[in-house]
């Protein structure tokens, strides 16, 4: 027994510092240490890697991308999007290489696709790795045991439809791996399956420039088992239950010229672990981590009620300024010249006492006919946040531009 409590001991604390560098709870320095003591209590769940904006372009513009306009990689943000793609069908590779202030070896690859058939319809995948390099492992009395290579995965696979002129629907379907390598019988893998359902509305509007577009978008993803290491034990952790609901115009200044506008507002559907320093006696804490554990979607309901829960909020007030607090949002903008040329940047604003991620960013891309170079960049405003100076990389093509260019070909041949 002893043994199994030191590896979940060990599970947990890993869980907690791989949290700690996707930076999903890190806080500045310079905060009092009282206010953190009494208000500090950021959400944490099980393979954080799950929320981590994966593509260059979303990147660039303050991780929006619940409703901008359909692109490639809209299998993260909204899966109903695809239903409006232009293209008939795409791809995409994005690679970040996660915090690189402080480590070297993090990195997260993702690839997706969709194909469009019987026009209003679409199939869509991804695939999302993430390496956490090497760790060195130890367990809870410091006592070395040797080096693993954590890592995690997912795949999914969506379909979307559109259910009117204006309006499309998507289902996600996902699986999810986590190994965080602890050397030892009593660990094991963890696996999970999660499941996304998505709205998207998508209405053009006459202006005097030309057609404009807004977007309204909303998707709850993750919703899911837990996961658990230790073949179910002891109580699974929360997946990270999402939901994104967010707006976006697109307005053409001219047939070159337009600007896209968005705003995304964002909420893990997790409860908060209760915190032993709110509680008067054991009694009563652990009264509290018995309601906390219960099923994963009854979570997801009961995560917007919990801070009415918690003895530190003594209004009904206070109650609800916690849950407002568990709100996060961003703003991006977009400039593209011709379909062609694009510059974006953005901002997003996580509360202080949640995780307090506070960055602008900026991206560029460029497109010829069928294929497209994107990238992003983090400009934190934190000098101690370790997502500051992210980069992303993306490179995406799709079907109709490889037609286009092979019709360019043939018509070359035959002059």
């Amino acid at each position: 027994m002893k043994k199994k409590k030191t590896i979940r001991y060990m599970i947990l604390k890993k869980i907690g510092i791989t949290g700690l560098l996707l930076s999903f709870g890190f806080i500045s320095f310079a905060q009092n240490a009282n206010d953190v003591k009494n208000h500090y209590n950021p959400l944490s769940t099980g393979v954080p890697s799950l929320l981590i904006s994966p593509d260059a372009r979303a990147g660039g513009m303050g991780d929006v991308g619940v409703a901008t306009s359909p692109d490639i990689n809209s299998q993260h943000w909204n899966p109903a999007k695809y239903a409006f793609a232009e293209s008939v069908a795409g791809a995409s590779l994005s690679y970040t290489p996660w915090l690189r202030k402080i480590v070297k070896d993090i990195d997260l690859v993702y690839l997706s696709g969709y194909y469009k058939f019987l026009g209003p319809q679409a199939v869509s995948m991804s695939l999302r790795y993430f390496s956490l390099g090497e760790i060195n492992l130890t367990d809870n009395e410091g006592n070395p045991m040797g080096t693993g290579k954590p890592n995690e995965f997912s795949i999914d696979v969506a379909y979307s439809r559109q259910l009117s002129k204006h309006f499309s629907m998507a289902v996600a379907m996902r699986y999810i791996y986590s190994n965080l390598s602890a050397k030892d019988e009593n660990y094991y893998p963890g696996h999970a399956f999660g499941a996304d359902i998505a709205m998207y509305a998508h209405i053009p509007l006459m202006i005097p420039t030309g057609e404009s577009l807004l977007g309204v978008g909303l998707n709850i993803s993750n919703i899911s088992t837990k996961i658990s290491y230790d073949k179910g034990e002891t109580p699974g952790i929360f997946l990270p239950a999402n939901m994104r609901l967010g707006i976006a115009y697109t307005v053409p200044f001219d047939a070159y010229n337009k600007l896209s506008m968005s705003f995304d507002i964002n909420k893990l559907l997790v409860p908060a672990y209760p915190q032993r320093s709110n509680y008067e006696d054991d009694e009563s804490y652990e009264a509290a981590k018995k309601k906390y554990n219960r099923s994963s979607m009854a979570g997801i309901f009961y995560s917007f009620a919990d801070a009415y829960d918690n003895p530190k909020n003594t209004t009904a007030k206070d109650g609800f300024m916690e849950e407002l607090r568990e709100i996060n949002w961003s703003a991006g903008l977009e400039y593209s010249y011709n379909n062609q040329f694009f510059v974006r940047t953005g901002y997003s604003n996580e509360s202080k006492w949640k995780g307090n991620r506070k960055y602008f960013t900026f991206g560029a891309g460029f497109k010829f006919t069928a294929f497209q170079l994107d990238v992003g960049y983090v400009l934190a405003l934190a000098q101690t946040s370790p997502l500051d100076q992210t980069l992303r990389f993306g490179l995406s093509f799709d079907v109709d531009g490889l037609r286009d260019l092979v019709d360019m070909s043939e018509r070359r041949k035959n002059k």
